[in-house]
């Protein structure tokens, strides 16, 4: 009997067509995501929103992207992975449609949360369709599949500037609905059948004693590496202004972050895949407290021009982790495995800047970025418990089922 990983992999054309398609369809997703940010104003003023009703436009988006990721997970085993991310792309669009149509607060509330409910598809279902796709060799290539993520999260909140300036708001939702559309149907042409996660018994007992246990060390690093991200960026306009840093200066470093984190995630799968789990998330962890420390210290032009370098530590973590998943859970398993993670992580994401700023309230925000640092070298010794699991860590993979 064939093993789960060649069992899995497709041919070299195929697997590139699924690792083209999904990275299209998570750019695609995640500029969704973040395009509501330029809308916030817009809304504001077209229905007379205070701040607290903009934030929960925000938050009907994101809770039902993160809260429907597992049962989508659960029913990935019932129905091909492809169709699910067609569905949840048409769906999607179909929220911003309606948005752009929305009469009221009411109208657009309801939206939106249409259009997270299709995007809690795309992390689970895509993720397991690159990794089946590339067996073994799909850390690099989940790698770059995240990296997909941070060029839509650029390219659709820039056009979508650039669209306000000559249509209205509601034109310029309806011709990004459209291209939700011309995915969802890219996808239906060009992608290869994923098919549905549940396999047989026997073929997903062969990687079932490396998920037992080893994936609640992952998903703790994945939640304490976002908060890290998500904490440190929260206070870094602040430390920047405190050091003479002017509101362009500011943009123009935190534009020099992404742009590091987006070489980060696309770098650090393939060395992953090179060098380890272990050896890279304590590298990334590790140079991240560095980096973070270095930049409280430093003058404001010496940091500006670490940032880059942080912003490959910061992010580069995300895409190892990702790339570990499928080694640490049962073949039959990888959907909700990857749903779980993306869910630890969606929610680590929302809930720890509330946590390093009320830190930053009590103690001020130099301290409490500290605490980020601190909180990047508390992942090392959950990484040196993991590497147990690991097929390239310290020790060897458990094989008691």
């Amino acid at each position: 009997m064939s093993t789960p990983d060649s069992r899995s992999a497709q041919e070299p054309g195929q697997a590139a067509r699924t690792l083209t398609v999904t990275g299209l369809n998570h750019a695609l997703h995640d500029g969704y995501t973040d395009l509501i940010y330029v809308l916030l104003p817009v809304w504001q003023t077209e229905f007379a929103l205070s701040y607290g009703l903009l934030a929960l436009m925000r938050g009907l988006y994101a809770g039902a992207m993160a809260g429907l990721q597992i049962p989508v997970g659960r029913i990935a085993e019932r129905i091909d992975g492809k169709i699910i991310l067609i569905l949840g792309t048409a769906l999607s669009a179909l929220g911003y449609l309606f948005a752009g149509l929305s009469g009221g607060v009411l109208g657009l509330g309801l939206a939106l949360t249409l259009s997270g409910a299709g995007s809690s598809t795309q992390h689970p279902i895509a993720s397991s369709a690159v990794s089946r796709a590339y067996g073994r060799a799909a850390r690099g290539p989940l790698g770059v599949y995240n990296f997909t993520g941070d060029l839509g999260k650029a390219a659709i909140p820039a056009l979508t500037s650039l669209l306000l300036v000559v249509m209205s708001w509601r034109h310029a939702l309806l011709l990004l609905a459209c291209v939700g559309v011309l995915v969802a149907g890219c996808m239906a042409l060009l992608m290869p059948a994923v098919g549905r996660a549940q396999t047989s018994k026997a073929t997903g007992s062969a990687r079932a004693g490396r998920g037992r246990g080893g994936f609640q060390w992952l998903l703790w690093i994945g939640i304490l590496d976002t908060a890290v991200r998500m904490g440190f960026l929260t206070f870094l306009p602040f430390l920047l202004r405190d050091k003479g840093a002017s509101l362009p200066t500011s943009g123009f470093a935190l534009a020099m972050v992404f742009i590091g984190g987006a070489c980060g995630k696309f770098t650090c799968g393939w060395l992953g895949e090179r060098v380890g789990t272990l050896r890279t998330v304590l590298l990334t962890e590790g140079g991240t407290a560095a980096c973070i420390l270095a930049v409280l210290a430093l003058p404001l032009t010496p940091a500006i021009v670490l940032l880059p370098l942080l912003g490959v530590m910061l992010n580069g973590t995300s895409s190892v982790l990702y790339g570990t998943v499928p080694e640490l859970t049962p073949a039959h398993r990888t959907e909700r495995a990857f749903a779980l993670f993306y869910t630890g992580t969606i929610g680590s994401g929302a809930i720890a800047p509330v946590l390093y700023g009320l830190l930053g309230d009590a103690l001020g925000a130099t301290m409490a970025t500290v605490a980020t640092a601190a909180t990047a070298l508390a992942i090392c010794p959950l990484a040196l418990a993991l590497a147990p699991h690991l097929s390239d860590g310290v020790g060897s993979p458990r094989s008691d089922a």
